[in-house]
């Protein structure tokens, strides 16, 4: 198993991914960006995508965002999505991926990562708890 930072192909391997683990096609895969799109995305420096290549295809990965704090020079990292395909769970590629995340944040000096989990998802809830400490909070979705 690799992991390392897609391409345009593999990015949209991911998306596919994450359509399945999910079951959320409509979100992952209905309206699909373009190359161009999802290039410039891939270019960004505070955008950090993530794959973990199985005999060369996406099995897995995870989308981060670095978020630039205001109240210190400092910054933090939020993972938006992680998923790792049914066939593929429970051999190490989840934390592998954080783990390669928890490298790149030390190389740009992020001093935190940090991921929600909905608490009827027990095994991302297991995982991250084995990974850091468990905060209790309210997600709030504000429409424009």
């Amino acid at each position: 198993m690799g992991i390392t930072r897609p391409d345009v192909r593999a990015m949209r391997q991911l998306l596919g991914v994450f359509a399945d683990a999910f079951e959320d096609h409509e979100s992952y895969q209905s309206a699909a960006p373009s190359d161009e799109y999802l290039t410039k995305l891939l270019a960004r420096e505070d955008f950090i995508p993530l794959v973990a290549i199985v005999e060369g295809k996406v099995v897995g990965g995870l989308a981060a965002y670095v978020l630039q704090k205001f109240e210190q020079e400092r910054s933090e990292i939020y993972i938006y999505d992680l998923a790792v395909l049914e066939s593929h769970r429970r051999q190490g590629i989840a934390t592998g991926l954080i783990d390669k995340l928890r490298d790149i944040a030390r190389e740009i000096g992020s001093y935190v990562i940090y991921v929600q989990a909905d608490p009827p998802d027990e095994p991302a809830v297991k995982l991250y708890e084995s990974l850091g400490t468990r905060e209790d909070v309210f997600h709030f979705d504000i429409i424009p």
